[in-house]
């Protein structure tokens, strides 16, 4: 709301408030945003502030501008997060959700580990691991479905990481770290897209008689604590549509 205190600049908040009512959804497809003149009267702005607001929301997606109607809110899918700023949002807020996400279909199970998975934790192929995987959702459909490898000796120090329920207490990253006393110091991200594959369909929920075309986006994200040791590697295999987006500041 307008006189919330922020570091951002007055543009960028006002943009982020509004960001976060369309990707909740308390503001709908097809909505109307304020005009430029109802803006800077709300938050105390100039129209010139308002309308940079206005332009950093239609640049990243959420509203259109229709001449003679005014700003209105688009209906798209959310972009998907990767293991690591699932991570920080978790730090941040509490919750490793985005806007509007939930999650579900959590599985855990300890298996042999695949040869690209043994190599991403440096273990032997074959070797036991805990795989854990759980779907991700927003009102669009299926956000990601995410999968997280942990070498099995973990998994004897912490019998939860193992049971196919959500964790409590903390994410495995966070439940690893208080048991072993080596925080997560690191870690090795990755961004690919690929042409679906009948287990990646299978995974995303899809008729195999109408797959999608267009590519995947893939994310892997491997985790290392203070002695040096992966804990964890993480896939993230996206939904069709989905996007990856991050944003950062730019200073000069």
């Amino acid at each position: 709301m307008a006189g919330q205190a922020s570091n951002r600049a007055p543009y960028a908040r006002i943009a982020a408030h509004y960001a976060e009512l369309i990707s909740s959804g308390q503001l709908e497809p097809g909505s109307l945003l304020p005009s430029i003149k109802n803006l800077a009267e709300e938050w105390k702005v100039s129209t010139a502030t308002a309308e940079k607001a206005l332009r950093k929301l239609r640049n990243d997606g959420f509203v259109q501008g229709i001449h003679g109607i005014g700003t209105e809110v688009l209906d798209r899918p959310g972009s998907m997060s990767s293991g690591s700023q699932r991570l920080d949002r978790g730090r941040r807020t509490g919750s490793s959700w985005g806007d509007g996400e939930r999650s579900d279909s959590h599985q855990a199970a300890v298996v042999p580990a695949p040869a690209d998975v043994a190599q991403a934790l440096d273990i032997e192929a074959g070797s036991n691991v805990v795989r854990r995987s759980r779907v991700y959702r927003d009102r669009h459909g299926i956000v990601a479905h995410s999968t997280s490898w942990i070498p099995a000796r973990y998994g004897e120090l912490i019998p939860q990481l193992a049971e196919s329920e959500r964790l409590t207490g903390g994410t495995s990253l966070q439940l690893i770290a208080q048991a072993t006393g080596c925080p997560i110091s690191h870690r090795i991200d990755t961004a690919s897209a690929r042409t679906l594959t009948p287990e990646d369909a299978r995974l995303l929920e899809l008729d195999h008689d109408d797959l999608p075309t267009e590519p995947v986006v893939v994310m892997t994200a491997k985790f290392i604590d203070s002695e040096g040791n992966i804990v964890e590697y993480g896939v993230d295999l996206g939904g069709p549509g989905r996007t990856w987006r991050t944003e950062s500041e730019v200073t000069q």
